[in-house]
């Protein structure tokens, strides 16, 4: 799969239906695979995982002790609620209540693209997430990407 690209706002109806926008879904490929929909670890978001990339995912995960109490409540935690998911006819995708719930979704919603996968998150929520990490943002680059250089073509 390639680099999804783009940040998209969106609306999601009373059912929890919302129509993913033309451009992604051109990134996407393939729809009838499905996706996986799941609670991000870190933020109040959502992660929607195309099937390939979920199944990249579980052969990490499944190469996890699940006799180390650790790994096995990772296990656990990382897969709690987590959804299969198609594409209507018609293009809508459906976020499950308690997930809606989680993420606290409300009907402006934006579809952020994370590398590999998609990032949907209330908008309220997204909004406040960027603005207060502009802040930090330029220490967690440099201590992210601040060794890197491989291609040796000046950017780093």
């Amino acid at each position: 799969m390639n680099t999804l690209i783009g940040t998209y706002e969106c609306k999601v109806d009373a059912k929890g239906r919302l129509m993913l926008p033309t451009s992604l879904k051109k990134q996407l490929g393939s729809l009838e695979d499905g996706f996986v929909l799941k609670r991000s670890v870190f933020q109040p978001c959502l992660e929607l995982f195309p099937m390939a990339e979920w199944n990249k995912m579980m052969l990490k995960i499944n190469k996890l002790n699940r006799f180390n109490k650790k790994n096995d409540d990772f296990i656990r935690r990382f897969t709690a609620g987590v959804k299969m998911i198609e594409i209507d006819a018609t293009g809508r995708l459906l976020i499950p209540k308690d997930l809606v719930v989680f993420a606290q979704i409300d009907k402006d919603i934006v579809l952020n693209s994370a590398i590999n996968i998609i990032e949907i998150w209330d908008k309220d929520k997204y909004e406040n997430a960027i603005e207060n990490a502009v802040g930090d943002f330029a220490d967690l680059a440099e201590e992210v990407m601040g060794n890197f250089n491989d291609d040796e073509d000046g950017i780093s």
